[in-house]
């Protein structure tokens, strides 16, 4: 099967999947609002808007502080959040109408763009600015170095997810030949090397600092130092909920980007204390260490537009790795809309 072919495929399959979960319950995992978890208030004029996260992850630690700090609420909204476990099913959430905003990678906006379908998808806020997976390893290596990973084997991401396409980014510029496993689900990676799978595996915060607290596995590299520029991940709705709700969309960006400047005008010890009940089973000192690295790399830009040469990054290497064809590149204003976070930049919100 051809990959454009396996793309179409993931959102069709996705999408009936989140029509079916909306009348059993699924297995999605959700969570209200922590803060304030009662229903829509007519009199404060409350919007409920229904959120699919891609992974629970610090990665995105903003968003929680944005719902946490009651930046939400002030802006008129009630976050119904669930976790979709992969941008193919956050988008595909979109596409089948369960879910009103996803926080995915944008990559998804120019795989639905090229299937030429009713509906369209547009980012519409550029949360992270870098890869946030690290690299870590089954045993300790001193003064690491990529060659290092060359024979040997990695628990990574599926394939088409930013994270797979960095990390195969990262070893094609470092002439490292590996065995990057790409078919264990996101949930499962960490049991899969624990019980034995892979010399390396790429995940997220908390999870690396939590297998390095646990001695199984040893931190060597941070995927966003040795990519660089990569726009991660993005808020994303469909043009024609932009269309219809443009209030809930400026409103939205509003709170995220308040929470942006407020993680980055604070302390990693007070972000901790405000995101900790997201992250039940993380210390408040790991949580910590987790943002402290995020900060390092200036993951959360304080600009959240994302802009035509981070698309060209995108694009560039989603040519690279074989799931986009040259002649299948898109036009920025085909999947990108600047306006709210233009204005939300202006007003200083």
């Amino acid at each position: 099967m051809k990959k454009n072919q396996f793309f179409v495929s993931m959102f069709t399959i996705a999408s009936l999947l989140a029509f079916s979960l909306t009348g059993c319950g699924g297995s999605t995992s959700s969570t209200s609002n922590m803060q304030d978890s009662s229903k829509t208030d007519p009199s404060k004029n409350i919007q409920t808007v229904r959120f699919s996260e891609v992974i629970r992850s610090l990665f995105y630690a903003p968003h929680y502080v944005a719902i946490e700090k009651g930046f939400f609420k002030e802006e008129g909204i009630q976050v119904d959040m669930v976790t979709s476990q992969g941008s193919d099913k956050g988008t595909a959430a979109l596409l089948a109408g369960t879910a009103d905003i996803s926080l995915v990678g944008p990559e998804t906006s120019i795989y639905v763009f090229n299937q030429n379908g009713e509906k369209k998808v547009k980012v519409f806020y550029q949360l992270t600015g870098t890869d946030g997976s690290f690299l870590l390893s089954r045993k300790k290596i001193d003064n690491f170095k990529w060659s290092d990973v060359s024979g040997k084997s990695v628990v990574g991401w599926r394939p088409g997810s930013a994270p797979q396409m960095v990390l195969a980014n990262v070893l094609k510029k470092n002439n490292v030949n590996a065995e990057v496993i790409t078919n264990i689900a996101a949930p499962a990676m960490v049991g899969a090397f624990e019980s034995g799978k892979g010399d390396f595996i790429q995940v997220f915060e908390p999870v690396a600092s939590m297998l390095e607290q646990s001695g199984k596995a040893y931190l060597v590299a941070s995927m966003g130092e040795a990519m660089g520029t990569f726009p991660e991940t993005s808020y994303v709705a469909t043009t024609d909920y932009i269309a219809k709700h443009p209030d809930v969309i400026q409103a939205w960006t509003n709170a995220v980007y308040k929470a942006t400047q407020w993680i980055n005008s604070h302390s990693s010890d007070e972000a901790a204390a405000v995101i900790a009940p997201y992250f039940e089973g993380s210390s408040k000192e790991l949580i910590a260490k987790s943002i402290e690295r995020y900060k390092k790399l200036n993951t959360w830009p304080a600009t959240p537009v994302m802009t035509k040469d981070q698309l060209n990054i995108l694009q560039n290497v989603l040519i690279e790795s074989g799931t986009l064809k040259p002649e299948q590149k898109v036009k920025y204003e085909d999947v990108v809309d600047t306006t709210f976070a233009e204005k939300a930049g202006k007003s200083g919100k």
